[in-house]
């Protein structure tokens, strides 16, 4: 639906959404007035806002209180009035700090990231990473401790995953060089899907030269890859306790409930992670125009990050309150994916 609005009529709207991010409260026409240095009367507010009331921009909670902007009325501000602020050289450093470094996993380094966006923004951090598979390189079982492995497993792009794995009881060190070996020889080149299929055949027709303690950690190691790559995705969410600074009441604290159900179904936000792969730069879905997010009343700002050969792998933002400050964290977003995408390639 596309509205159009007069100069006074957006200078209202923006000053309604600015006063209701601030204090959450539904604002009035002589508060606007003032806000206005009495420029326009609280009567001509009135009637304007009435009007975008009818257009479906703005809404009254009750008979006699002031206006709450719709999704809609935020969807026009954040498109169309908003005007984006700049980070701050202490931000810009606190997100370039904290993704410095090497050595990490890819798991890792979204953790990380996703929890200082979250503290940066006052509001809960998230990324997705779907599945990947990529060209393995490099395999190794490391011993722990009893009954415990590392498996380290390098991508011909780079990127390093590191898995704990149970072992048998009994298992000899010789075993653990066995696997390695066994995996490497085979998994050169090949994706991670291609491996598995692999493994299952050779280890039927392998088992005179490898021990049967031998084939359970090549068995555990490529359960724990397709796990931790090869599943449906990587989902972080970090910060939610965030979601609750604003509850007012049991209906409110229900519907944060529900969003933090949401959070943990993969598939629906792996939807969301392909409506943004679709787009160039950062995606908003206000409210109710995610289905994921609409029964919270909640609001997602989330960007992709893409690998060297620039093919998007992922996409990071917030969740948070639909009156969150847009202006502050949609630049935020957008800085964080842009650090992110230089790590990953």
């Amino acid at each position: 639906m596309s509205i159009e609005l007069n100069q006074r009529s957006r200078d209202i709207l923006k000053l309604i959404v600015e006063t209701y991010v601030e204090t959450g409260e539904p604002v009035g026409s002589r508060l606007l007035s003032r806000q206005l240095g009495d420029a326009l009367s609280p009567a001509t507010i009135r009637n304007a806002m009435a009007d975008m009331e009818e257009t479906g921009l703005l809404y009254s909670p009750h008979t006699s209180a002031g206006r709450l902007p719709t999704d809609a009325g935020l969807r026009l501000f954040v498109d169309g009035i908003l005007e984006i602020g700049n980070l701050t050289e202490l931000e810009r450093r606190s997100i370039e700090a904290q993704s410095a470094g090497s050595g990490r996993t890819m798991n890792q380094l979204l953790d990380e990231a996703t929890s200082l966006l979250s503290g940066l923004s006052q509001c809960a951090g998230l990324v997705v990473a779907p599945k990947q598979d990529t060209a393995l390189k490099h395999v190794e079982f490391v011993s722990l401790a009893p009954g415990r492995a590392l498996v380290v497993l390098v991508a011909e792009n780079g990127l390093v995953e590191n898995r704990i794995i149970d072992l048998p009881p009994g298992l000899p060190p010789s075993s653990l060089v066995k696997a390695s070996n066994f995996l490497s020889a085979k998994l050169v080149g090949k994706t991670l899907s291609e491996v598995e299929e692999m493994v299952r055949v050779d280890l039927a027709l392998q088992q005179a030269e490898l021990d049967s303690l031998t084939q359970a950690v090549v068995r555990a190691g490529v359960a724990t890859w397709s796990e931790g790559i090869g599943g449906d995705g990587v989902l972080i969410v970090r910060g939610q306790s965030h979601l609750l600074d604003d509850v007012t009441g049991m209906a409110d604290l229900e519907r944060i409930r529900a969003l933090f159900v949401a959070l943990e179904e993969k598939e629906s936000l792996l939807r969301v992670l392909e409506e943004t792969g679709g787009a160039e730069g950062v995606q908003i879905f206000i409210g109710s125009e995610s289905d994921l997010f609409a029964q919270a009343g909640c609001s997602v700002i989330i960007a992709p990050f893409a690998d060297r050969d620039e093919r998007i792998v992922g996409a990071i933002g917030v969740v948070g309150p639909v009156r969150m400050n847009y202006g502050r964290i949609i630049p935020m977003v957008d800085y964080t994916a842009k650090i992110v995408s230089g790590l990953v390639s």
